[in-house]
């Protein structure tokens, strides 16, 4: 089996079903078919990276 790349808007939904909607990484991870170390780097990842929008509202 090969490596499935994921798009950014797909891992950026997932780590949000985490932070922002309280699932569980196990429970995200069951769901979506993703490993939870799979999981956990993206939310680290995400952590790391400030999104776009939230630097407009920071500005205004």
């Amino acid at each position: 089996m090969g490596k499935v790349n994921f798009s950014d808007e797909f891992k950026r939904d997932a780590v949000a079903q985490i932070t922002a909607r309280g699932y569980r990484v196990a429970e995200v991870s069951e769901r979506l078919g993703v490993s939870r170390h799979s999981l956990y780097a993206w939310k680290r990842h995400v952590a790391r990276r400030p999104e776009v929008g939230s630097q407009d509202a920071e500005i205004r």
